[in-house]
């Protein structure tokens, strides 16, 4: 792909954005074949959009998440400023096609990790984080069928990225905790709609943390400092329609409720 491509590919892609519609898949002169023509595109869609780039999600962190969208790995998506939201504040659903809540694990980097030779280890990856907050993610596809056009066109996508709430940090020593084996609940208006833990998210949320921090490194610029990274659902995504309230509950990490109309 050129140059002249990766834009014709990005404009397309934020067009249905912006209008909240739906295309079957991205034309065939500007199809990625990669996940570096993928990446490229999703630079440019955040470049289109005018927003600066707050942060990073976790796709696909799941076995059954990987099965559900046919992939064979997690990918990587930018977080857009003005698609932030505050806990307790209401999200839109309207032009969603997905309809879901993920309830994940957020990590504030307090150091940049930048592109070097050798891949990042899980600690030194650590070392570089400030804070722990619960998050709901609201994701969302400009796909008319998100689950057939595979990893390439959904990383150009943004790898689904929506709407995304992060809580408080948490006052708990953290990094003294089994990520994996903490738990996290889904309440969906006063009722439990999904119970889960740190290893739906690739085993570990700190082995995501450190999968997508080398992913940027191979194909962007790696993390920055104040970067916040939400590293994948660790229950079932949560069906949600207009009226409706969701919480994420970690326990004593914490918790955060979005409402939607």
């Amino acid at each position: 792909m050129n140059r002249e491509d990766t834009h014709a590919a990005a404009a397309l892609l934020w067009q249905h954005w912006r209008q909240s519609t739906r295309l079957d898949e991205l034309p065939a002169h500007c199809r990625p074949g990669s996940r570096a023509e993928a990446y490229a595109i999703q630079a440019e869609v955040a470049k289109l959009s005018g927003q600066s780039v707050v942060g990073w999600k976790v796709a696909a962190t799941s076995k059954a998440g990987q099965e559900h969208i046919h992939v064979d790995g997690p990918m990587a998506g930018c977080l857009l400023s003005a698609r932030a939201v505050a806990a307790g504040a209401g999200v839109s659903l309207a032009g969603n096609n997905m309809k879901v809540a993920e309830v994940e694990f957020a990590f504030r980097m307090g150091e940049s990790l930048a592109k070097r030779g050798a891949a990042y280890s899980v600690a030194e990856v650590l070392a570089a984080v400030a804070t722990l907050h619960p998050a709901i993610e609201v994701p969302d596809s400009r796909y008319e069928d998100f689950t057939r056009v595979g990893a390439a066109q959904l990383i150009a996508d943004v790898a689904c990225a929506c709407w995304f709430a992060i809580g408080p940090a948490t006052r708990t020593d953290w990094r003294a905790v089994d990520l994996a084996q903490h738990g996290a609940a889904a309440y969906r208006n006063g009722a439990l709609a999904g119970q889960g833990s740190g290893a739906k998210v690739l085993g570990d949320p700190k082995i995501a943390l450190a999968w997508i921090a080398n992913e940027l490194c191979t194909y962007g610029e790696g993390l920055r400092a104040g970067d916040v990274v939400i590293t994948g659902t660790c229950l079932t995504p949560v069906p949600v329609s207009a009226g409706d309230r969701v919480k994420a509950n970690f326990g004593d990490f914490g918790a955060l409720e979005l409402g939607f109309s």
